[in-house]
């Protein structure tokens, strides 16, 4: 499975694709931050990340999106950019016919560290160490993404599972 993590914002909006399966290896196939002007106006930032996200899916073919699921913050501000990036990456995925799947912060950091209250430090350590990266993923944006992808992978790919065999129990049932 190809996962295309996205860990949206809208000064930085990090992206990370990882292949793999459970109980496999993973593979990091790409990883970068889209970066939009601070002094340009919200709607033409959210147009460059559209453009952006869609390069990405057209370049990397994920199976998957998987998208940090936004909370809220104390400051409105920070948190409306995040949620219209977020709406930007899911509209792509859409658009493409791509499945999106949204993944809490802490249950993306209880996935990749084994607590979901670790710092970016520890989640960059264990995104580092679980993709056998030679250097650490920069900026946390970065990989964070990738964490998202493999929270995806591990938990997702067996959320997938459950739905498709309790689905495939209902369709048993109906004839």
């Amino acid at each position: 499975m190809r996962v295309l993590g996205i860990d949206p914002g809208l000064t930085r909006c990090g992206v990370g694709v990882v292949d793999g399966t459970v109980g496999r290896p993973l593979t990091m196939v790409h990883v970068g931050v889209f970066r939009t002007p601070a002094d340009l106006d919200t709607a033409r930032r959210l147009h460059q990340l559209e453009q952006l996200v869609e390069a990405s899916v057209l370049q990397h073919r994920p199976d998957v999106v998987a998208v940090e699921r936004v909370f809220s913050q104390h400051n409105v501000r920070t948190v409306m950019g995040t949620a219209q990036a977020s709406g930007i990456a899911m509209l792509v995925a859409a658009r493409h016919g791509i499945p999106v799947h949204l993944h809490t912060p802490s249950e993306v950091k209880a996935a990749v560290s084994g607590n979901g209250r670790a710092d970016k430090a520890q989640v960059t350590q264990m995104v580092t160490r679980l993709l056998r990266l030679t250097e650490a993923p920069k900026p946390a944006d970065a990989a964070d993404a990738l964490a998202l992808a493999i929270c995806h992978i591990w938990r997702g790919g067996a959320r997938n599972r459950l739905e498709q065999a309790i689905e495939a129990q209902k369709q048993g049932a109906r004839r």
